[in-house]
Parts: structure tokens; sequence; C-alpha cells
């Protein structure tokens, strides 16, 4: 019998028009473009227009997923919108995007793991797909985080940006190495203070502000982001010198760095997007491999090393290559 896989197949992406860059910022807030690249990395992000929202974000990324891979929203069987900046506390974002993509077929639902939420969306995909809950997953990771933030606090609003990144899953029957090779998620709620939004319908009844201990966080990214990719690494019988190309959760140059030298990788096997679209949480990760893609770095058959951290705290990590065989 025939080892049954989940493969990647396509990718696709959508960022706001509204173009926001440091300058700009520093216009309102307290800040520089010096300030800013100098210890994010960051130079520009979008932020969504008026009346735009996660749902429209996230629909038009799986719109040109679907196209990238030859399919119609009738093939999915499944959607999962990573998020946490949902149109409504309910009902999901994801009933919304299956609505407006026309997939009246699919199980819709959301996950929030704030930052790590595409990665722990990718696992939560290839457990149902294994278990028979349908052979095509849409899986999305969007987010509007400006509607988060607070302007008077510049440790945090020059950091984050809008977004959305949609990948196709498959069930493959083919014995092969294509598709996720290994996930591994984990949290810890004893952190849960030191990156966390101060609101919440059973708190206080508000949207609430993004707050973070900024060196805490920092720290434990770094040493959590290295231990978690050396389990996936040994889940999959791995070397760090089998990864093409490490897709890090985009949220400061510096751990960015830290993890390319934990992984000693080059330079160019990595890809980097936090300068243009600042941290889009769990947009991050899909927008980065949408980018590289595009541009043909990414190709069929590379192995891709993907890892993320976020509020909770939550992170994870997984090792997919990318495509389909031939």
């Amino acid at each position: 019998m025939s080892k049954q896989t989940v493969l990647m197949t396509a990718v696709g992406s959508y960022l706001p028009a509204n173009v926001v860059t440091n300058d700009d910022l520093s216009a309102c807030v307290d800040t520089s473009d010096e300030w800013i690249r100098r210890r994010t990395g960051i130079t520009q992000r979008h932020f969504v227009a008026d009346g735009e929202t996660t749902a429209d974000l996230a629909s038009k990324a799986a719109t040109k997923a679907l196209y990238q891979a030859g399919l119609g929203a009738s093939d999915i069987d499944l959607i999962i919108v990573a998020t946490t900046t949902p149109d409504n506390t309910f009902p999901s974002t994801a009933t919304k995007v299956q609505h407006q993509l026309g997939a009246s077929g699919a199980i819709a639902f959301d996950i929030q793991a704030v930052c790590a939420g595409f990665i722990y969306a990718v696992d939560v995909a290839d457990a149902m797909l294994r278990g028979g809950r349908g052979r095509r997953a849409l899986v999305i990771g969007a987010e509007s985080f400006s509607k988060l933030l607070d302007w008077q606090d510049r440790t945090t609003c020059v950091l984050f940006g809008d977004g959305a990144g949609a990948v196709i899953l498959e069930i493959d029957e083919k014995d092969s190495d294509f598709g996720i090779r290994s996930s591994v998620l984990h949290a810890d709620g004893a952190y849960r203070d030191i990156l966390y939004v101060d609101g919440g319908p059973s708190s206080n009844q508000d949207v609430g502000y993004v707050r973070m201990e900024g060196k805490e966080v920092f720290r434990h990214a770094i040493e959590k982001l290295a231990a978690v990719m050396d389990e996936a690494l040994t889940a999959a019988d791995m070397q760090p010198q089998d990864i093409d190309w490490l897709v890090p959760h985009q949220a400061n140059i510096r751990i960015i760095d830290g993890m390319q030298k934990k992984m000693q990788l080059p330079n160019d096997k990595v890809v980097r997007t936090v300068d243009q679209h600042a941290n889009t949480s769990a947009a991050s990760i899909p927008l980065a491999l949408a980018t590289a893609v595009d541009d043909g770095r990414v190709k069929n058959g590379d192995v891709l090393a993907m890892e993320a951290i976020g509020g909770g705290l939550v992170w994870g990590a997984a090792l997919v290559k990318y495509g389909r065989p031939a």
C-alpha cells in the first residue's frame, strides 16, 4: 500500500494597497526611520483601507492560490483561517471566506495562535486530511493587525502590518518524499503576559491593544525557535544542510538572523520580507513564501523550514518539500 502524504502545492498572497513607510509613521509617532530600521529591519508595512476586513484579505489571497493550483472553490473540502484579528467575535472569519469564495461544501473554522497560527493551521489541516476529512484544504493566514495598535506606544505600533497568505494542501497517494515531512507545536501559558492584547469579550468587552516586553520576547524566541526546529529536523530525519529555504516568521530581522546563524545557513537560503511587510502575525510565513515562489527562488521540490513564535506563548516549526512529484 502506498504511503499517504499531504502536499503543499500552491500559494497566494494579498497586501492592502495602503503602504505606510517609517517616515510616514515618524510624522505622527515619536520615532524615526533610522530607529525602526536599526532595531527591527522594517522599512514599510501595509495597512487595510477603511471598510477592508481580514476576510477580504484572506479571500483575495485564497483566490490567487486557487488560480495557481488550477482549482476552483468547489474543489476545496476544508478552509482554516489563522487570525488574531477576525471580522467578528463570531461567526468565524473562515465561514465568511467560504461564502466569498463560493466553497459551500467546505468545512470552515478559525485558529487563534497569533504569530504561530499558520504553523498550527498547517498541522491541523495535515491531520484532518490524513484522517479522511477531505482531499484538499485552503490554509490561510490573514491579519488586520493595525486594528490592535496603540499609537502612543512606539515600541509596538511600528512593528506590525496587515496582509494575507494562503496555501493549498492536497492528499497524495504516491509514495514520495514530497509534502509535509514533519511539524511540531508547543505552548506555555506561563509566559502569556510578555506578549498579549489587553482586551477581550470576557475580560473587558474591549478589543484592546498589543502589549509586549520586547527583550523577554526576543530571548524566548531565539531559544524556543532553535529548539523546535531541532525537533522538526529530528522528526523528519533531516539535517540543516538538507534545507533549501528557511521561511521564518517575519517579526524582527535580528531573530531571523539568529535562526540563520543557529542553522548555519548562508544568506541566500533565507527568505526575508520583514523590511517590506513588517510583522503580519499569522500571515507572515505564507506571505514570505508567496514572495519567494513568485520571484522564482522557491521551486518545485525545494525543502522549506518554517518556524514561528507568538503570544501565548505558542510556537512551532514545520518542514515541507514544496510542490508535487513529477
